[in-house]
């Protein structure tokens, strides 16, 4: 029977859910740095637990410490998505189209910005991550049927507020 404390298993659930897991926790509150630490400190609670958590139920371990501990650091924190700024890069760009793409990329962040934390995350797990609705519903824990109402929810939202969307 395979153990958490073998690091063999210890190593392959840290490379099966690392970046899943930095992913899941930096869309749904969108500081990177936070969002580092939180997953980091998640793994080193798993080692220290290593005893108490199975094998099978070290990923939904792993998804309910970092977000309880991002919690922990972010309480009153209003959150951003941080966009990095691409135009430094082209030169063959017409300001026009530079000054649209930002524009259009503000118009985005703040829609995003104002959905509902749960449909944020949904949304971007699926669209940026590429993670089916049962992936993303085991990550909340919530039915598929609930992942399915929030991006409905969330792609509604958008669309009102952005056009051409």
């Amino acid at each position: 029977m395979s153990n958490v404390c073998e690091d063999q298993v210890y190593s392959s659930i840290f490379r099966s859910n690392s970046k899943t897991l930095f992913n899941y926790i930096y869309y749904k509150y969108g500081n990177e740095e936070k969002a580092n630490d939180a997953v980091q400190e998640a793994f080193v609670k798993l080692w220290e637990n290593c005893s108490k958590v199975a094998p099978e139920k070290a990923k939904a371990y792993l998804y309910t410490v970092a977000n309880n501990i991002y919690l922990n650091v972010i309480k009153a924190d209003k959150v951003r998505l941080k966009y990095a700024d691409t135009t430094s890069e082209r030169t063959n760009e017409s300001p026009e189209f530079l000054l649209e793409e930002k524009e259009y990329l503000q118009k985005l962040d703040n829609a995003l910005d104002s959905l509902p934390e749960n449909q944020r995350t949904t949304f971007l797990l699926n669209r940026i991550d590429g993670k089916k609705y049962s992936e993303i519903a085991e990550m909340e824990g919530v039915s598929v049927k609930a992942i399915e109402k929030r991006m409905h929810l969330a792609l509604k939202a958008l669309r009102e507020q952005i056009d051409g969307i």
